[in-house]
């Protein structure tokens, strides 16, 4: 499931080429995703005015003239495949095709169809996005933000942080990475966090995130980006999907610990060093 860089990965992409444009034809060629598409969803976008690209949390918000706005989600298997006008016929998994006034063509394709599109004049409101928690690299997610909502709980750090209303957009690659990076057990309960730690862990979750945005965001299966490129933060995990190596600046004797461990935390793999995390 595509998180929070690669959904800012795809918003970037859609936002070279959509604000100041308008599109001349919308053309949904099924009536569901993993939800119906709303009535009237192709001529209701045809004709308005691309205003801004963004996101909350895993979520596409494309803002439109006449105060409405796009919001899509990837799903598991959904890219927006950004070319100009259509080089070919479209394939069996193209759900979706916007065409901007000046040619450029971007393609929703989506091949298990877990994706999603409605459209809303209030985004805010949105039962999708109402209960979300701060952004992470926004300036409402902070240490104090944090430790309020970590607090009394006893459920392990590494779910406290997949909880969308803990905070926005987070997954199971860069919550592995994060605790890493701050040297945190993803088994200790959320509450058990000191000052100091909450402090460590903020920072490490930015710093996850802006380099793997910085890196166009992990392709493990199915995402790319809208240019077609692969992202590669892959090749710089620490942890996550790494069991039985080593981790980077640890002396681990992996003869000894077997490296890297693995566990299963709430149906979601996690990997972590036993040694450097406490």
């Amino acid at each position: 499931m595509p998180e929070l860089p690669e959904v800012e990965t795809v918003a970037r992409g859609l936002a070279a080429v959509w604000p100041g444009h308008r599109f001349v034809r919308v053309e949904a060629r099924r009536p569901d995703l993993r939800k119906p598409l709303p009535t009237d969803f192709a001529a209701r976008l045809t004709g308005r005015m691309v205003e801004s690209v963004g996101r909350r949390a895993k979520y596409l918000l494309v803002r439109l003239d006449g105060g409405l706005t796009l919001l899509g989600h990837l799903g598991m298997s959904g890219a927006m495949v950004i070319s100009k006008g259509r080089n070919e016929p479209p394939g069996p998994h193209d759900h979706v095709e916007f065409l901007s006034d000046d040619g450029t063509m971007v393609t929703y394709r989506d091949p298990r169809r877990f994706g999603l599109m409605d459209l809303t004049l209030d985004p805010a409101s949105h039962p999708l996005l109402a209960h979300l928690g701060p952004e992470p690299l926004g300036p409402d997610f902070h240490e104090q933000a944090l430790a309020m909502a970590l607090n009394g709980k006893d459920a392990s750090i590494k779910a406290a942080l997949l909880d969308q209303n803990v905070v926005a957009g987070l997954g199971n690659i860069y919550v592995s990475e994060s605790l890493f990076l701050s040297a945190i057990d993803p088994t200790r309960p959320a509450g058990s966090l000191k000052p100091g730690e909450i402090n460590t862990l903020v920072t490490a979750i930015r710093a996850v995130l802006e380099r793997a945005i910085a890196a166009g965001g992990s392709s493990l299966k199915d995402h790319v980006q809208p240019n077609g490129e692969l992202g590669y933060f892959q090749h710089s995990f620490t942890v996550y999907d790494r069991a039985g190596q080593a981790c980077p600046g640890c002396d681990c004797d992996i003869a000894r610990t077997g490296g890297i461990k693995r566990i299963v935390q709430s149906g979601r793999s996690t990997f972590y060093c036993a040694k450097k995390q406490r």
